[in-house]
């Protein structure tokens, strides 16, 4: 009985044991179905479902991304003439392989100089002195002149090698020696080694990243040909036929205003490279470089074409497009070609003729804006300087917002308006213009005009009427022969200021341009400076600046920022895709209309009696405007400023001559007045008639 309860037990210890070992069994293999379950799933959706996204992943590793700059937009004036064209260029370029040595590529360097038209003529001063670091690199790294080493000094060549500059010092090097190079050394450089290193520069540019380079650039057919028969002989180079270059149609005129594009060769421009980097730009984008051609890149350069670079296993690129290069958009300016040729052609006879003659000797550059009076859009704008040695002329249009001029009693207008806004005077207040003896020195007009009131005295330009104003201003009295008592100088200074920048004076303009000058502040700490800054004789404008003056008295009070572009469309289309319309920056107050009324009333009796010369007081259509004569040491500026038609304004105008006359009793005539608005208004009213 105790044998059988004995066995009985073990047989339940084994049943026991098996089914805890079949349990596991059995959990074990939902473990291992799980598991090939999960590497199933995961197989799958590496192979199928996410197969493209891997494909392309795995393309991208291997493959370079290139980038090809756009065609870019045009450049119209007002009626629709071309004033920047993009032109059709065919280009040799060439895509590094991936196999290619140094010795490669002064190779075929030296082939593609042997072959094609090369010239030297094409290149930069910089294409030329890195070109001079090149060939110095060609040497052995002992060599002490090995990559142009010799230019610099010892302690800076420490200082280079043992990496004391830090990130920068590439960029440290290299700016040092771009300073330093030279003819001297350049000329070091046979005419073939030049254009062997230049090539080579070229071609190495972009080695590291694997973008496309322009080797050459509006190359002939003849060379196109060859290279299309030739090509397995250079490997990596290949025609651009979609090329393009930048052409101005009228050369000169507004060529420093319209600025320049870099060529494929160039890519961006040091100076600017950081901006355009940031901006998304590629080393070897074509971008604009100065003037509106860089204010406007960004429309003007439209979209670039993408493509991807694989290579084959002769290492050479293959190129696969896969965003298409889009144009860019075409902008329209307020300029009137004809107008600003016309006035170039004014400007450059004018300073010509008369610059470094007798009375003139310092006369050597000149000035003039046209503005439309309604909206502060740039009609023309032209300017030239001279060697007084050589007689050569450089066209300088930009001046008028670059430079700064003394304005003299031009901005007597404001000044009057000032005095009346804040009741020092009255409208019509009569005054005896005759010498004042401040604190025993003398101050007067260019001759005593005897009583005048306000608008008198911007017909005479009374430097005297314009004293008062000043002195009242500052709550001060005059007293013959004491000094003024001016408790708060500066405080007047600064109302004198903040009334003259109602009128556009001593602001910037927020012209569409870049490096406009903002105006210059003179300083002082005697009571006289006042009765100076009253007369035009302490800050100094830019012609731009007293062009905008004008356009405000012109058009009722209305502040308008300036612009040359009013609008960007669509490539071969009327869809305007960016209006700049017009801008009010600000208005004079309604209430002081009678006060802007005096000033009008004055600028057209300065040019009625003649003041302002007789070429403009018999013109045919009712000119107003005011002359400005400021003493600049034994030098006058002249200066004219004004707007016709008197009753309607379409046009206001500035027009400065530094410097243009001795500062004494035989001080030549304003040569604004005699030459240059005469025959500029002329030309204005021929091509815009007055009703």
């Amino acid at each position: 009985m105790k044998k059988s309860r004995k066995s009985l037990k073990r047989a339940n210890q084994n049943i026991s044991v098996d089914q805890v070992i079949s349990n596991r069994i059995l959990v074990f293999t939902m473990v291992i179905a799980i598991c090939f379950l999960v590497i199933f799933l995961r197989l799958f959706y590496l192979q199928i479902v996410s197969y493209n996204d891997y494909t392309a992943k795995r393309e991208d590793y291997t493959s370079i991304k290139q980038y090809t700059s756009a065609p870019r937009g045009q450049i119209y004036d007002c009626k629709g003439r071309v004033l920047a064209k993009t032109v059709v260029s065919h280009n040799i370029i060439f895509t590094s392989p991936n196999n290619f040595d140094g010795d490669d590529y002064e190779l075929y360097a030296k082939r593609i100089v042997k072959v094609f038209n090369v010239s030297a003529k094409d290149f930069t001063d910089e294409d030329k002195k890195q070109a001079y670091i090149t060939y110095k690199s060609f040497l052995s790294p002992t060599d002490s002149e090995y990559a142009a080493n010799h230019l610099m000094t010892a302690k800076e060549l420490k200082q280079y090698k043992s990496g004391a500059w830090g990130d920068n010092a590439e960029s440290k090097r290299y700016q040092i020696l771009m300073n330093r190079i030279g003819k001297k050394q350049i000329g070091e450089m046979s005419q073939a080694e030049l254009k062997m290193c230049v090539i080579y520069q070229r071609m190495v540019a972009n080695q590291s990243t694997g973008q496309e380079n322009v080797i050459l650039e509006d190359v002939s057919d003849d060379d196109v040909a060859y290279l299309v028969e030739h090509k397995t002989d250079f490997p990596g180079f290949d025609v651009d036929f979609g090329g393009w270059k930048r052409e101005y149609p009228y050369g000169e005129s507004l060529s420093d205003i319209l600025g320049s594009v870099t060529t494929s060769t160039q890519g961006l421009p040091s100076e600017l490279a950081s901006y355009y980097l940031a901006k998304g730009y590629q080393y070897n984008a074509s971008v604009g470089k100065s003037g509106l051609e860089y204010q406007y890149n960004d429309l003007l350069a439209g979209t670039p074409e993408i493509a991807k670079i694989t290579y084959d296993s002769k290492g050479l690129a293959q190129k696969d497009v896969i965003q298409e290069a889009k144009k860019g958009y075409d902008i329209h300016l307020s300029i009137d070609i004809e107008l600003q040729q016309s006035l170039d052609k004014i400007i450059k006879n004018t300073l010509s003729e008369n610059g470094g003659t007798t009375n003139r000797e310092n006369f050597q550059s000149l000035f003039t804006t046209i503005l439309n009076a309604q909206d502060g859009s740039v009609l023309a704008m032209s300017g030239y300087q001279m060697d007084l040695d050589s007689k050569e002329m450089t066209y300088f249009a930009s001046g008028n917002y670059m430079s700064l001029v003394n304005p003299g009693s031009c901005i007597k207008g404001a000044t009057v308006y000032m005095g009346e806004s804040e009741h020092v005077m009255s409208p019509g207040e009569v005054i005896v213009d005759q010498v004042m003896n401040i604190g025993g020195q003398e101050f007067a007009s260019y001759e005593d005009h005897g009583p005048v009131n306000d608008v008198m005295a911007l017909q005479v330009s009374s430097n005297v009427y314009m004293f008062h104003v000043a002195i009242r201003l500052a709550g001060a009295t005059y007293v013959e022969k004491e000094p003024l008592n001016v408790s708060d100088l500066q405080g007047t200074l600064n109302k004198m200021r903040s009334y003259y920048s109602m009128f556009g004076l001593g602001n910037a303009t927020g012209i569409d341009a870049p490096n406009e000058s903002k105006g210059y502040m003179g300083y002082g700490s005697e009571p006289g400076m006042l009765l100076n800054y009253s007369i035009g004789q302490f800050d100094m404008y830019s012609p731009l600046q007293l062009a905008i003056y004008g356009a405000t008295i012109a058009s009722g009070g209305n502040l308008y920022q300036p612009r040359f572009m009013t609008y960007a469309t669509e490539v071969n289309s009327s869809e305007v895709v960016v209006a700049n319309e017009k801008k009010i920056k600000s208005t004079l107050p309604e209430k002081n209309e009678e006060y802007l009324k005096r000033v009008q009333e004055g600028f057209r009796a300065c040019v009625s009696s003649g003041n302002c010369g007789e070429d403009l007081m018999n013109y045919s259509v009712k000119v107003s405007a005011k002359t400005g004569t400021a003493e600049v040491e034994e030098w006058t500026t002249a200066n004219l400023v004004g707007y016709a038609p008197s009753e309607s304004p379409t046009m206001a105008f500035a027009c400065s001559a530094p410097l243009s006359s001795r500062n004494d009793k035989s001080v030549a005539p304003n040569i604004c007045t005699t030459a240059v608005m005469p025959q500029a208004i002329d030309k204005y009213f021929e091509l815009y008639p007055a009703e």
